[in-house]
């Protein structure tokens, strides 16, 4: 794989995604990102190339992941721009408050599906096709809580697209061993965004309580963890890795270690009760 890597970011302008690009960026690596709407992606490709820190060449597309017409034209700027696509990682995401199977909202089950299960699965069938005409490319598919199987009230709806993205991307896996695309796990842990407050959005001044305990034990700042992503990914050069920051060993040793060492990781105002 070329030196100077090209690399797609959906879901790229805020986020997880938005300090991925900026990682890879500051490395000398180019970067295609996305995010909705052309006002967003113009702002993060401004902001990131006027990033002294930011050595590669970065441009950008609108891009509802839902749409394959737009995902297509994502690939295309991306190759126009920089002649090929050698990394595309499916960042975009979204979450919802947590609600009940019985109170879910059906605006919330439509779009985190239409974002995070069919927008993961139509991006890689634009992504894939695309590699293995030029002979080759990496795929990252993100996953979250669900992943694993795990459960917790509230979370039925955004723990089961992460759970089938899980079953897909296995499939994925086997269908494409022994070819010119690898296809790969990222698995960020716990980190703070506008995602993961979003998820406790109705939850209760009790729960949230909870929910800041274990927070300040596991979760990690976006700026903590994209750096040890970044360089993990540009090591990697195996179909199936899974890139995970935090770990079964970790998480036990910081539950171990949290009597001793307290970590403040969620600010003031960071979760809210609605």
């Amino acid at each position: 794989m070329a030196s100077t890597r090209s690399i797609v970011v959906t879901g790229s302008t805020r986020g997880i995604g938005r300090g991925l690009a900026a990682e890879f960026l500051a490395r000398g690596h180019d970067v295609t990102l996305s995010g909705r709407t052309p006002s967003a992606v113009d702002e993060a490709v401004a902001t990131l190339g006027a990033d002294p820190r930011c050595t590669g060449r970065v441009t950008g597309a609108a891009c509802d992941v839902s749409k394959t017409d737009e995902l297509q034209r994502l690939w295309d700027v991306a190759h126009g721009a920089f002649g090929r696509v050698d990394v595309w990682i499916n960042n975009a995401g979204i979450s919802h408050a947590r609600q009940r199977i019985g109170e879910l909202r059906p605006a919330d089950v439509e779009a985190v599906m239409a974002t995070n299960l069919l927008g993961m699965m139509l991006a890689t069938r634009v992504a894939l096709r695309g590699m293995q005409a030029q002979g080759g490319g990496m795929i990252y598919n993100m996953e979250g809580f669900g992943s694993n199987g795990m459960t917790t009230p509230g979370m039925s709806l955004y723990g089961a697209s992460k759970n089938a993205l899980t079953y897909f991307n296995k499939c994925l896996m086997s269908e494409t061993k022994g070819g010119p695309v690898k296809v790969c796990w990222l698995s960020p842990g716990i980190v703070v965004t506008d995602l993961l407050k979003r998820d406790m959005g109705s939850a209760t001044a009790a729960d949230l309580e909870r929910t800041r305990r274990v927070y300040n034990i596991l979760a990690d700042r976006v700026e903590t963890v994209t750096p040890w992503l970044t360089e993990q990914i540009l090591a990697n050069d195996r179909h199936g890795a899974r890139i995970a920051w935090l770990t079964r060993g970790k998480a036990a040793g910081r539950f171990l270690s949290s009597p001793f060492r307290k970590r403040q990781i969620l600010a003031d105002g960071d979760l809210q009760p609605h």
